[in-house]
């Protein structure tokens, strides 16, 4: 229910504003959301009042970009002076540990999870340090 009422709240705020061109990108995945938008139309502070005067039940939390660089995911998103620079990030909770291969998930899970490291290496456009790191 929480997915649809979502995206019934996307398609009647967010699509406006993509419309208008205010916001320049948006990408939603379960209850995170990334937002590009024209500074010369709007504001951080304007987007974020909006949409938490939305709905009394709904409210967002604001994450800042710190040295030109904002969290999404497991995607740390840097901001250059004509581009989007794109490596991994880790919480700093982060163990390294997956699936250990002596544990007794089934063989699929385990593959499913280094085939998934694999396909982000090999898909997303990942700065060099990152690739090497990973």
């Amino acid at each position: 229910m929480a997915e649809i009422y979502i995206q019934y709240f996307e398609n009647l705020y967010i699509k406006h504003w993509l419309e208008s061109a205010e916001i320049i990108f948006c990408k939603r995945y379960v209850d995170d959301i990334f937002i590009i938008y024209d500074t010369s139309k709007t504001n951080e502070p304007r987007i974020f009042k909006e949409m938490n005067n939305i709905d009394p039940h709904l409210q967002f939390k604001l994450t800042n970009e710190t040295n030109n660089t904002i969290t999404y995911m497991d995607l740390a998103i840097s901001r250059g002076d004509d581009n989007l620079e794109l490596s991994i990030y880790r919480k700093p909770i982060e163990t390294g540990t997956v699936i250990h291969h002596n544990s007794n998930h089934p063989l699929e899970q385990k593959m499913a999870a280094f085939t998934y490291y694999i396909n982000r290496l090999m898909n997303l456009p990942l700065i060099e340090e990152s690739k090497q790191s990973e």
